[in-house]
């Protein structure tokens, strides 16, 4: 018989894996510390470097223990945001201190934190469950940056291996106030437009030997903002588009400038698409905007993974663990389970999100060990499940 895993400490490998300066697209060594880790645990892993012209190379992991189904995979990025001006921080952003019971670092929310303790909670799992099935790791180095050569590269590499996804947990931070307050079940979509009017420069004074862009682009974006586009389904809050620039460049106050611009988000659910959107878009603007250039870009369309197996999974350990009811909510920006959602179920659930990205990123060590313990509830229900229908 092979002796039971070391029981791994979350607190310790999140200060390990911040102590990893992994900005997009460097990743300082994280994915080594955590491939390490995990091979003292019994998983195979694999590195996966993915290339495309114009972008930095990434390095990514997946790594599996077993090799039946069904496979419950975690899936998350070890690469963070910039930190700033260090000298903001109460403690060095890499440098993993613990200061009143609250651990400090980039990525100790989003989201090394999470990783650590589904790390921890499979070796607690291993050291006391047999289970038939697999458990997986999905980890990116590109989610906070341009996303090209990270997940949706593993996935395909996943479908050209043979690699089945049964079920898929996100450990992006997903609680607003307390652990175990919310869980994310989709996400909606987001389309973000640039829009140019072209005019003709010229004296304020001869109008007539001018065209002004700006009141053009001005009808085109009331137009626009003033439009209803649903009002929310059961899961959903009603799409949005939101004005986030308008710029124009002129300093003289005797010009009629040649061009004025305006860049808008739309985040939209699931009654809407982004063809659909970007033809609304086209319309208004050949309607309004007279001469103009639009270039439109979507990061995701919205999904919806219906409540069920995974969302009830999430549920049943935060209760079991916290006492607390989970909001399942699809409220918030995008992440990776925009690009899982084609291979199977997935939910999102992690930390508390109220530092995420900012100054001073920080998370309780009593979160991160109470993570621990929903996750390790989490493979307990799922295999226990598992095991049942199977008899």
């Amino acid at each position: 018989m092979s002796p039971a895993p070391k029981i791994i400490d979350a607190v310790k490998l999140t200060q390990d894996l911040i102590r990893c300066p992994s900005v997009t697209p460097d990743d300082g060594g994280a994915l080594d510390v955590l491939q390490s880790v995990l091979e003292n645990l019994g998983f195979k892993c694999t590195r996966l470097v993915f290339k495309e012209a114009g972008t930095a190379d990434i390095d990514n992991l997946y790594a599996r223990l077993g090799t039946s189904a069904p496979n419950f995979c975690f899936a998350g990025h070890t690469d963070v945001v910039p930190v700033g001006d260090k000298a903001d921080w109460t403690a060095q952003p890499f440098a993993g201190d613990i200061i009143d019971g609250q651990l400090f670092g980039r990525g100790a929310v989003d989201m090394k934190g999470a990783i650590a303790c589904f790390v921890s909670a499979v070796s607690h799992f291993l050291n006391k469950d047999n289970f038939e099935g697999s458990v997986s790791f999905l980890i990116t180095g590109d989610e906070e940056g341009p996303a090209i050569n990270g997940t949706v590269k593993m996935l395909e590499w996943l479908k050209k291996s043979g690699e089945k996804l049964d079920y898929c947990l996100v450990g992006e931070p997903t609680n607003v106030e307390k652990l175990g307050d919310m869980a994310k079940i989709g996400r909606r979509g987001s389309l973000n437009s640039h829009l140019r009017v072209k005019g003709v420069q010229g004296h304020v004074a001869y109008p007539h030997l001018a065209d002004n862009p700006i009141p053009r682009l001005i009808k085109c974006l009331d137009s626009l903002s003033s439009e209803e586009l649903d009002k929310g389904t059961d899961h959903f809050q009603p799409s949005n588009l939101e004005i986030v620039t308008v710029d124009v460049g002129n300093a003289a106050s005797n010009v009629i400038p040649a061009a004025a611009e305006a860049r808008f988000n739309i985040r939209f659910n699931d009654e809407q698409s982004v063809q659909v959107l970007k033809d609304w878009i086209t319309a208004t603007c050949d309607d309004h905007a007279g001469d103009y250039d639009l270039d439109m870009k979507s990061s995701g369309d919205a999904f919806l993974t219906a409540p069920g197996i995974l969302s009830d999974l999430i549920t049943r350990a935060v209760k079991g663990v916290t006492g607390h009811d989970t909001d399942l909510s699809t409220s918030g920006g995008t992440s990776d389970a925009r690009f899982i959602k084609d291979h199977c179920p997935v939910s999102e659930f992690g930390l508390v999100n109220k530092t995420m990205h900012k100054i001073d990123e920080r998370t309780d060590v009593s979160d991160l060990e109470m993570l621990t313990k929903i996750y390790l509830e989490m493979l307990k229900l799922f295999f226990k499940d598992n095991a049942e229908e199977r008899s």
